[in-house]
């Protein structure tokens, strides 16, 4: 799966974000081992807290299903150079997707995608050891 895929996905899935309060639409799309794709959107609530980013959402969609080999995240907003991952997202993503690439793309150029890894997002996560 290529970048470029998997940023589509996303851009795609933003279009059913749910954003009626910040009108920040961020679509996220999930790439597991074997090719499949699980996205996610930002849900917005009127109690703040319980609003729940696009990752966050794809990831949870994904290991509902029971998937949890994960190679790539890709998040999409209107956002100069790409949305960043927030401090949530970045610890759930070093706990279940610690390998993955995270793609980031601004939904108005979507040829322009900047590649991070989790751990140079996150350095250091804390991370429960089984």
């Amino acid at each position: 799966m290529t970048p470029d895929e998997l940023v589509n996905a996303a851009a795609k899935a933003r279009n059913n974000a749910v954003a009626p309060y910040s009108r920040f639409k961020v679509g996220a799309a999930l790439a597991t081992k074997a090719g499949e794709i699980i996205v996610g959107i930002n849900v917005e609530s009127a109690s703040y807290g319980l609003t729940c980013c696009g990752e966050r959402v794809a990831l949870f969609n994904a290991l509902t299903a029971g998937k949890n080999d994960f190679m790539a995240v890709a998040i999409v907003a209107r956002c100069d150079g790409g949305p960043m991952p927030c401090g949530a997202c970045r610890q759930l993503l070093a706990e279940y997707a610690p390998e993955a690439k995270v793609y980031v793309a601004d939904a108005n150029d979507l040829k322009t995608i900047r590649t991070f890894t989790v751990g140079e997002l996150l350095p250091k996560a804390f991370v429960a050891v089984p």
